[in-house]
């Protein structure tokens, strides 16, 4: 079974007193990065079945990746974010490589929260998650002063990475001018609700249409069945402890369709799944998995045991899948939306 990353509530006491603050990553110096042109490691994996990464890629993407690391301490340091054999590894094939079809590929590594700072998030939990998104706000500062030249790029976060990139998209996107290089912004697994745009972000937009661009796609995972209203609340909670009024309602971009006037789809519709197993980038499955918004969150067809795909123990959550479930419709979206943002920057 793949287990890439871990996202459920953990027991909250117990823990012994944690070590100190992890040096600060260089992003001027190559061990910093995950993936970066000329490097893309473990980000370069293309699956059977899939189609071919760009040669000539005209965009970028900056991808964040999610929670990893248990341990009592906070944050993690660079060595085990580089971990030969680490889960991170993993991440950087089967979901940073998933835009690897359109993109170069840039992907920090970052002193991450660990675990036990996402179950004490407001004790002590809350600076590990800060140190974290300062590392993601400077490797994103060096990558477009360095790096960027003007080229549009994708912003791509799931889980921890996503509650980064939402802070990221409000301090150096939103109503700003990197703004018009932005493709789309892709905040996978965490809950953004409806009315955060027009009041969090003042500019920014939900994606409504496939080619759509300088927008936001957002969704959340779970077998269809399953009761989300535990995960609903906790995340509608968050927009009404910080807004008197406005839609709470969770943004949902089915990543079969990316089209709020098609909410929902078969599994014949669904160009690829990558499966679990042996291996970072194994053969693409066709037509396994359908999905469908409703009530703010993706409830996706049980997956057959042969993928080994596996929801979180107790809920049906599928957190652990949400890009895998729907690889080559996001891969062949991400190239369809960036050559739509190049078709557009040439009509003006």
């Amino acid at each position: 079974m793949i287990r890439h990353f871990l996202f459920p509530a953990l027991a909250a006491f117990g823990w012994p007193l944690a070590a100190a603050e992890p040096a600060a990553p260089d992003y001027a110096r190559a061990e910093s990065w995950a993936a970066r042109p000329g490097a893309e490691g473990d980000a370069a994996a293309v699956p059977a079945g899939a189609m071919p990464a760009a040669r000539r890629p005209r965009v970028d993407i900056f991808y964040i990746h999610p929670s990893t690391f248990k341990s009592d301490d906070w944050n993690a340091g660079l060595a085990e974010e580089r971990r030969a054999g680490g889960p991170n590894a993993a991440l950087m094939a089967r979901q940073a490589g998933a835009f690897n079809g359109c993109c170069r590929v840039f992907a920090p590594w970052y002193r991450q929260a660990s675990l036990r700072a996402f179950a004490e998030r407001r004790s002590r939990g809350e600076a590990a998650y800060d140190l974290a998104y300062r590392d993601v706000l400077r490797a994103f500062d060096h990558y477009m002063a360095q790096d960027n030249r003007g080229r549009p790029f994708l912003l791509v976060g799931h889980s921890q990475g996503a509650a980064h990139l939402l802070r990221l998209l409000r301090e150096r996107i939103d109503a700003r001018p990197a703004a018009r290089q932005m493709v789309a912004a892709y905040v996978i697994g965490v809950g953004v609700s409806e009315g955060d745009f027009g009041t969090s972000f003042r500019t920014l937009r939900p994606c409504r249409t496939p080619l759509q661009t300088g927008c936001v796609i957002g969704w959340a995972s779970f077998v269809e069945g399953s009761d989300t209203a535990l995960y609903v609340a906790r995340n509608e909670l968050k927009f009404t402890n910080t807004h008197a009024a406005g839609d709470k309602t969770l943004l949902c971009v089915n990543p079969l369709t990316f089209d709020a006037a098609h909410p929902a789809a078969a599994a014949a519709a669904n160009p690829g799944t990558l499966p679990g197993g042996p291996g970072l980038a194994p053969p693409l499955v066709a037509r396994a998995i359908g999905a469908r918004c409703a009530g703010g969150v993706l409830r996706v067809t049980p997956p057959a045991a042969a993928l080994d795909l596996e929801p979180i123990p107790g809920g049906g959550n599928m957190h652990y899948h949400d890009i895998a479930l729907f690889y080559a419709a996001i891969r062949a979206n991400a190239v369809a939306r960036s050559a739509a943002f190049l078709a557009r920057e040439r009509n003006r």
